[in-house]
């Protein structure tokens, strides 16, 4: 079976990274913090470089790429993936969310009948990687994370909204990830 959608280089890539469903799961302070630290790690220990980035409560959006020839960009999110879908089904068991035994419960069915998965399903399959080849389409793809709080009724203004990197390209420093800006 081919894909439509693959990474074959370490070129700049536009990601979305789905939730099982659309589940609304970084509603939740601590959850949302396990996908900014997960990519941290990557920044720090694999070389995952983040041009823009946006964590909607069921998806997040990316334009990334990895700057190791020893790593391939596809391999960096595959491990991003598993870390963050195990810290955040174990996360969930420990705070207070009144959704628990039902979001337990769906991941756990949505893995039940894939042999690739031991316990929980956390992650729709796929990144839809889209290569970002011309300025145009950049900013095309720039505009359209960082309007997506916007468009979704969460915020007025796209550099309100913590959980992207709108504000640093507003000039606003959150440190909340390494950014680098595309010009």
């Amino acid at each position: 079976m081919g894909f439509k959608y693959r990474i074959t280089n370490n070129e700049i890539y536009f990601l979305t990274i789905t939730v099982v469903d659309w589940i609304d799961v970084f509603t939740r302070k601590e959850l949302a913090e396990v996908v900014i630290e997960s990519l941290k790690y990557c920044q720090q220990h694999k070389k995952l470089q983040i041009y823009a980035w946006c964590l909607m409560p069921s998806h997040l959006h990316l334009i990334a790429s990895v700057d190791d020839d020893k790593t391939t960009f596809s391999d960096v999110m595959r491990d991003f993936k598993k870390f963050a879908s195990k810290k955040i089904i174990e996360t969930i068991g420990e705070i207070a969310e009144s959704r628990k035994e039902w979001l337990l419960s769906h991941f756990e069915y949505a893995g039940r009948y894939n042999p690739k998965i031991k316990n929980y399903k956390f992650w729709q399959d796929g990144l839809h990687p889209i290569e970002l080849t011309s300025n145009k389409f950049i900013d095309q793809k720039l505009n359209y994370i960082h309007q997506n709080p916007v468009e979704a009724g969460i915020v007025y203004r796209a550099e309100d909204y913590v959980l992207s990197s709108a504000a640093e390209y507003a000039g606003e420093h959150t440190g909340l990830l390494e950014v680098i800006l595309l010009e």
